[in-house]
């Protein structure tokens, strides 16, 4: 799977995990020089609190596109160290 932003490929795994129709793709996939962590928090009832990046690519700025749980609850553990995107990033 790829996660591709502005034409260019911001995470690409064979080991994603699809949870509420999102790929979650491993940390230590995405390309980080595209991402930067910004102060947005939302909770999910049964996920917990997700954290978010920004993703610049090329000068073009998608915010809060990617989020993770840093500490999901436990029925969302398989998700904990993973990335999922939104907001016109494809997954592919």
């Amino acid at each position: 799977m790829q996660a591709i932003w502005n034409d260019v490929v911001i995470a690409e795994s064979n080991d994603t995990v699809v949870v509420d129709g999102n790929h979650y793709f491993p940390f230590d996939s995405i390309k980080q020089e595209y991402f930067k962590k910004t102060e947005l928090t939302t909770v999910c009832g049964w996920k917990g609190m997700a954290n978010y990046y920004s993703v610049d690519v090329n000068g073009k700025i998608n915010k809060d596109c990617a989020w993770y749980y840093a500490e999901p609850n436990d029925a969302a553990s398989k998700i904990k160290g993973m990335v999922a995107f939104w907001n016109g990033v494809k997954v592919e």
